[in-house]
């Protein structure tokens, strides 16, 4: 058997996990299908347009500077990171918009506008927030998710009832707010985390502690140069990352993977981690006496949303966008149900637009933008070219009437991007684009294990298993898998 640690996928997991074990002393390979790394956060370049295909948020920065730390290092030292402000604007209609500002002054300020006496409740709510945050981020994530034994810890304990699980998101914001725009300015960051505001423990207001108190970031040149700092930390600690390599057997031998086999040949190893999509590597690249999980169970999961995204290059400089804006000119509550509770195509679809170029230059010709525009939908549906078009017709008309200009006629590039593409160039199950929903039953010990039972030195990590779904924990899955290799066995 080889001493070799093999990593399939470099995604932000996989590279986290492969530079983890190749500090600690691991020979470690990493096997990628595309030509580039990043997974789900690869970039793409055309016609002089730069875009990011999936993650443009760059939030809690306290968790890459944790990350580039354990290899006495600093993001600082492979890209600028600049601060937002306004972090992003919210569109409520034609000339009715909130910008969220950066500053904490003004942010209480803002609230207390549109809802005097609030601002004292917007203290109270972001204190609450930030125990979560600390509790959530510093300790529960950290845990491998394998006994109920983990989260026998007196501080955890003690603070269960403050953590609010079993309140829900929707309930907690209203015990502080009354005013419908700052309802959903709060209620918008959970729409990705797999359930309705009514159906998210309040737990998760850690996202607003995330995006009101931490700042909303861009690192230059977008997500993609995070990735590329994460493959510089791998390498310079000797992991090997092979591109244009798709994994496509695991062989298993007296209960032990013994080899991958890919598009290239057959390599061994000592052990090796799924940081695919876990779905894709347990139900088609393991025989099905190797299988830990059931379809059935798989079916049975609830997914966070699916996207349909278009890449656009404009040619010309827009006005009424920022770098981050939400159009919620339609209900939230409607669309929520249309992609958590009735999955269909959404009838009147709430919107992203990124608009990066308006920070940073290099991503799109001089006098041009970079826009990138983002449905969240229901996994699982059809998403054929008329389907495609019919939304781009939807967002196009209400983003040019509520921003008062033209813009389909100044697109010179366009690219989309949905459900079956996730499936063919992720292998995603169901063409999920965030992983497992971030539901109180597919939590901690009940999501799927990083650890296969069945085959004893296979390992899984990524938005699948613990902690769960977006960049940061994806960083800290890689962490928290490579650690519990470490603790486990011996070289």
């Amino acid at each position: 058997m080889s001493d070799r640690t093999l990593v399939i996928g470099a995604g932000f997991a996989g590279l986290s996990a492969a530079a983890h074990l190749a500090r600690a002393g691991r020979k470690v390979t990493v096997f990628e299908k595309h030509d580039r790394p990043g997974g789900r956060a690869r970039t793409f370049t055309e016609e002089g347009f730069t875009f990011d295909m999936g993650p443009s948020w760059y939030w809690m920065p306290d968790v890459f500077e944790r990350h580039f730390a354990k290899f006495d290092t600093h993001p600082s030292k492979y890209y600028d990171l600049v601060r937002l402000d306004p972090s992003y604007t919210v569109y409520f209609g034609e000339g009715d918009q909130l910008r969220i500002p950066a500053s904490m002054e003004a942010l209480r300020s803002l609230f207390e506008e549109l809802e005097p006496g609030s601002a004292a409740g917007l203290d109270k709510f972001l204190e609450e927030a930030r125990f979560k945050y600390e509790t959530g981020m510093q300790d529960m994530v950290q845990k491998p998710g394998l006994s109920l034994l983990e989260f026998v810890d007196l501080r955890l304990m003690k603070g269960v009832l403050r953590m609010q699980v079993f309140t829900s998101f929707s309930s907690h914001v209203r015990t502080y707010f009354k005013h419908p725009r700052l309802i959903k300015l709060l209620e918008f960051p959970v729409l990705f985390l797999g359930a309705t505001p009514q159906d998210t423990p309040a737990l998760y207001s850690l996202m607003n502690h995330a995006d009101m108190v931490l700042g909303t970031w861009y690192p230059m040149g977008g997500m993609g140069a995070v990735v590329d700092a994460m493959v510089q930390v791998a390498e310079k600690e000797g992991v090997e990352i092979r591109y244009n390599e798709a994994v496509d057997r695991i062989d298993v031998k007296d209960g032990k993977a013994v080899s991958i086999s890919t598009t290239t040949g057959t390599y061994a190893c000592s052990e090796l981690i799924g940081g695919a999509d876990y779905h894709h590597v347990e139900q088609h690249l393991l025989g099905a006496e190797h299988r830990r999980y059931t379809e059935e169970y798989w079916e049975n999961r609830t997914l966070a949303p699916s996207v349909l995204m278009f890449y656009l290059g404009v040619n010309k400089i827009l006005s009424g966008l920022e770098h981050h804006t939400l159009f919620f000119d339609e209900e939230l509550d409607v669309h929520a149900k249309e992609i958590y509770q009735d999955p269909a195509w959404p009838t009147k679809p709430l919107f992203y637009v990124s608009c990066s170029s308006k920070t940073d230059p290099s991503v799109a010709p001089v006098g041009m933008e970079n826009v990138v525009i983002l449905i969240p939908i229901a996994p699982g549906l059809e998403d054929g070219e008329a389907i495609r078009e019919r939304y781009y017709d939807i967002v196009m008309k209400r983003l040019e009437r509520i921003t008062g200009q033209a813009v389909r006629e100044h697109v010179v590039f366009k690219r989309s991007y949905s459900v079956s593409d996730l499936e063919n160039d992720m292998n995603a199950y169901k063409g999920n684009a965030y992983g497992l929903a971030n539901t109180l039953r597919q939590t901690a010990i009940l999501r799927p294990s990083i650890r296969s039972k069945k085959v004893k030195n296979l390992y899984y990590t990524g938005q699948l298993t613990v902690p769960g779904p977006g960049v940061p924990p994806a960083l800290i899955s890689g962490e928290v898998v490579a650690r519990h290799i470490i603790s486990t066995t011996r070289k």
